[in-house]
């Protein structure tokens, strides 16, 4: 549509330059042979007779040519600036008037033999409005040419050298083709605007349906933007409630399964051993007090505090030693490297990662060994917990190994778990990618 819309455009211009050069050849040929007659009367020692049949004494021959030329060089000076669309509207307003004066000075000086270039100021005027105007404006245009023409016509009726003297100084045969010549040129320029009338009216419609049609897809595009933002605000929603699930589940599920399994070993040890129950108690408490703050951090959308206080290595070794002392489970880090720079979604991750495990292990598999392994491949880092628990005959995916997975995924992440005389996870981080 828009590929039409500018040939369309394009085909105007071209009979607007068409309209504009056949009125040019036309000025040019009419003061042209009016500037011969008046050389010849002069050279053949007429001109006394010639100007008994004149109201008035006509201007010198290359004079009155050159003012016809000048006047509608001047003539299309103004229509190009007046068709510019980076104009005021008070600019273009002056313009006009500045055209309808040139079009009356190019007639005077061409002794009113012809009117046509008054269609060329019409075509300006009928380019630059558009829609419902159009129709008023037309019918304002033509009745402004014809008082421009009619006005031309009685001002200076007595003050011009009118063509049908010139043409009286030739044989009547000559007269009657120079005539015809003559009538020609207006028929034709006026074949020539009505097909740019036509030509601009069937221009406008199109841009009409253009835009009509730029409406419909504008109207139809905020629909579909409308139902996206629904649909985004339904998904970040969505998003923001698995995020808190995830962290509630990996905080608080982590900090009751230790302290769960430090009260079982409390019962045990309170008739016994009262002063150990009672140091166990004091590691519960710490951890209880640990969970807190992690659970609010979670749902501020903050890193673990351990993260903030510390790098990540050590945070691993404190949330293992934690983990163990709260819970009684013998926990075995092996490292076998870690990597030297890593972002703050991956660090938090890993740590969370580490953290389901150990809580897995406890809470589902009752392990009482658990091994961490942390290396580091080229192009990979991996985490391998391995538990001594009951395992399981047929593995199903629970909510924390869902939400580990979720978590892998936002790195391109990969989580792989088996069971083998126990429970045993290996998430796999690549390096360098996000």
């Amino acid at each position: 549509m828009a590929r039409a819309y500018l040939q369309e455009e394009r085909r105007l211009e071209w009979v607007y330059g068409l309209l504009g050069f056949y009125n040019g050849l036309v000025v040019l040929l009419i003061a042209g042979f009016m500037s011969l007659t008046q050389e010849k009367i002069v050279h053949t020692m007429s001109a006394h007779a010639f100007l008994t049949t004149l109201p008035i004494v006509p201007l010198p021959a290359l004079k009155g040519f050159f003012l016809s030329v000048g006047a509608y060089a001047l003539l299309l000076t103004l229509g190009k600036l007046y068709r510019h669309g980076g104009m005021l509207a008070g600019q273009r307003h002056l313009i006009f008037v500045a055209e309808i004066g040139t079009c009356m000075l190019l007639m005077k000086s061409l002794n009113l033999a012809y009117d046509g270039v008054v269609l060329l100021a019409v075509a300006d005027l009928m380019h630059r409005y558009h829609g419902e105007k159009q129709s008023w404006l037309l019918l304002g245009a033509m009745l402004g040419l014809y008082f421009v023409a009619n006005y031309n016509m009685a001002i200076f009726q007595r003050h011009v050298a009118p063509f049908d003297v010139f043409a009286a100084y030739y044989q009547p045969e000559v007269q009657s083709v120079l005539l015809a010549i003559k009538n020609t040129f207006e028929s034709l320029n006026i074949v020539l605007f009505v097909l740019y009338l036509v030509l601009l009216v069937q221009s406008k419609h199109h841009e009409k349906e253009r835009i009509a049609s730029l409406n419909k897809q504008l109207e139809e595009a905020n629909i579909r933007l409308r139902a996206y933002a629904l649909e985004a605000e339904r998904t970040a929603e969505t998003r923001e409630r698995n995020r808190l699930a995830r962290e509630i589940h990996d905080t608080l599920g982590h900090t009751l399964t230790g302290i769960v399994a430090g009260l079982d070993a409390c019962i045990v040890l309170v008739d016994s051993v009262p002063a150990a129950a009672k140091k166990q108690l004091e590691k519960i408490r710490e951890t209880a007090r640990h969970g807190i703050v992690d659970v609010r951090r979670s749902v501020k959308k903050l890193r673990p505090d351990d993260l903030e206080k510390m790098p990540l290595q050590q945070a691993v070794k404190k949330v293992i030693a934690e983990f163990s002392a709260s819970s009684g489970v013998s926990i075995q880090l092996v490292e076998l490297g870690w990597p030297d720079k890593l972002r703050g979604d991956e660090e938090e991750v890993i740590y969370r990662i580490v953290q389901e495990g150990l809580t897995n292990a406890r809470r589902h598999g009752k392990a009482t060994k658990i091994t961490v392994t942390c290396g580091l491949e080229p192009g990979r880092f991996y985490i391998m917990i391995a538990d001594n628990g009951r395992g399981c005959a047929e593995l199903q995916q629970g909510f924390g190994l869902r939400h580990m997975e979720e978590r892998l995924d936002l790195l391109h992440g990969r989580l792989r778990y088996w069971s083998d005389k126990g429970f045993t996870l290996e998430a796999t981080i690549p390096m360098g990618k996000m």
